[in-house]
């Protein structure tokens, strides 16, 4: 089964990302993917998870010893990594493509660190940011600032897709999987 790993926040946040995270949740289990995701069972990540269960849909959660707490107790499987370092390497060992949906610092910490490792080729997965209300237009226009002045050395188009839509995110993802293999 092919995996999509999503980060997003975990506290509560109003519409219209509710209703997106819903949307792109049923996409992802239509187009035969797997949710590999932080593994909370609050906020974005639990509106994830449960629209991807009720899809009929498996969750394979990542959270780590410090906040194992919060976690989804009835995924489909569960992993506690030992600290932040661990769980982010796991979540990329697990995934086939990345998307990141509206988050905080953590969210954008965790999309930036695999955004680095494909610079450095050591993956080639697609990732995705899904732009829902402008809500990373700041992280675009840094990343295109920093292409035009010589800061990234490869083509912004080679490494990130910024998605308006979550039927947009899974066009590209299915399209990136299926001219890779």
């Amino acid at each position: 089964m092919k995996t999509i790993c999503i980060f997003c926040a975990v506290n509560e946040v109003g519409e219209p990302y509710v209703s997106v995270t819903k949307q792109f949740a049923k996409l992802l289990v239509k187009h035969g993917y797997d949710l590999v995701w932080g593994g909370s069972n609050r906020g974005l990540m639990k509106v994830m998870a449960d629209e991807v269960q009720a899809s009929g849909g498996k969750i394979i959660g990542i959270t780590m010893e410090p906040i194992k707490a919060t976690r989804r107790m009835n995924a489909d499987e569960m992993i506690i990594a030992k600290d932040l370092t661990e769980r982010k390497r796991l979540l990329l060992k697990r995934s086939d493509a990345i998307v990141l949906l509206v988050g905080g610092l953590g969210s954008l910490d965790e999309v930036t660190e695999i955004l680095e490792r494909k610079k450095r080729d050591e993956h080639g997965k697609p990732i995705v940011i899904l732009n829902t209300n402008d809500f990373y237009q700041g992280v675009r226009l840094q990343l295109e600032r920093m292409k035009k002045e010589g800061f990234i050395i490869k083509e912004l188009s080679d490494l990130i897709y910024f998605a308006s839509t979550p039927e947009d995110a899974i066009r590209y993802i299915d399209g990136s999987l299926k001219s890779s293999s």
